[in-house]
């Protein structure tokens, strides 16, 4: 458990960092509530009398050190993160801390890897990006199926959401992803990141029941194809989400996530299948739960707790599945997340009818 030691949560008010405070307290941290806007982090006291708040700004190395102030690590939920990560991980490489975030951005993802792997290494912190339900839980499940493989020729990973109620941070870094790929699409193929201009193909993927046959949108790249190549040597990531999902977070009139329990997660719920193919074998794993934004709380958080008890396996920049032990880490998510592995037979279901893409 945490034994009260303090974590810096930045974007603490937001819909993603409410969770996380929540899951911190819950493992017996001290959330120290941080962001860039003070009327909402005192807001955010009514609800969880005595924590502390340190207002920050960005472009303020000063502010962003005081925030970090006795801290023994740093979630950052603050989004867009292609505006956050970097001035955050700048100043958690000053304190010598750990650093993860929720960031979905896939071109941000790429950014912190490749400005901040070799200085975090020097520093000897770890940086974990993407440590959420897009990026580090398929990351995590990719690597946990691939199990002794040293390698795979192909990465499905195929997401059925029962609906998408996006946040106001989710359609805020959308918006910062479109503008910075200028109508481009990224699809990782030949073992790198590659932008399309033409329109992301449909299709049809066979889920586990009770789901079953789906149209799926194909080509719907997250950071998954960033994190995964980081140590997994795939020359190709498939990807493809529920066609109702991407209706559903496209619309400008779909309403925010509701609350429907006592943890205030939305009824939303998932499915996410990873079938890994080298030759004319196949390995799957699927993991299932509820809400999207609320299962990135313990998934951050019990990355935070096992790189303070030294289970990271390296220093620097690295994906989920590069720094811990995925199944064990999985096997830790329970009752958040229920995961199940097996091996997969050609043509059983596991891939899509057409086979994607």
């Amino acid at each position: 458990m945490g034994s009260n030691q303090k974590v810096a949560v930045f974007g603490a008010y937001g819909h993603t960092g409410r969770f996380v405070v929540s899951e911190l307290l819950d493992r017996g941290f001290t959330p120290v509530l941080t962001g860039r806007d003070a009327d909402r982090l005192n807001a955010l006291t009514a609800l969880h009398p005595g924590l502390g708040i340190r207002p920050v700004l960005m472009d303020d190395p000063a502010s962003l050190d005081r925030a970090l102030d006795d801290a023994v690590a740093v979630i950052n939920c603050a989004g867009p993160f292609a505006a956050t990560a970097a001035p955050v991980i700048e100043a958690v490489l000053r304190a010598g801390v750990p650093y993860v975030d929720v960031a979905a951005e896939v071109e941000a993802v790429a950014d912190t890897f490749t400005h901040f792997t070799d200085r975090a290494r020097t520093v000897g912190t770890a940086i974990v990006p993407a440590m959420a339900f897009f990026g580090g839980l398929g990351d995590l499940l990719a690597t946990a199926a691939l199990g002794d493989w040293s390698s795979a020729d192909e990465v499905f990973i195929a997401y059925a959401l029962s609906s998408w109620h996006p946040t106001a941070g989710s359609r805020a870094t959308s918006q910062v992803s479109r503008q910075r790929r200028n109508g481009r699409r990224p699809v990782h193929v030949n073992g790198r990141l590659e932008y399309r201009t033409s329109q992301a193909p449909t299709g049809r993927w066979s889920f586990p029941p009770p789901i079953g046959d789906q149209d799926v949108l194909t080509e719907f790249t997250t950071a998954d194809s960033v994190t995964i190549p980081r140590h997994l040597a795939v020359p190709s990531i498939h990807t493809c989400m529920t066609v109702g999902a991407v209706k559903d977070v496209l619309a400008p009139d779909t309403p925010l996530p509701k609350p429907v329990d006592g943890r205030g997660r939305s009824d939303q719920t998932f499915l996410v299948e990873v079938v890994v193919r080298s030759g004319d074998a196949e390995r799957r794993a699927v993991a299932r739960g509820q809400d999207i934004y609320a299962v990135s709380a313990p998934l951050a958080v019990e990355a935070v707790r096992r790189l303070l008890d030294g289970q990271g396996r390296l220093a620097g920049a690295a994906s989920p599945g590069e720094m811990f032990d995925a199944r064990d880490f999985l096997r830790s998510l329970s009752p958040h997340i229920t995961v199940e592995f097996d091996a997969a037979a050609p043509g059983d279901g596991s891939r899509p009818a057409d086979q994607l893409p």
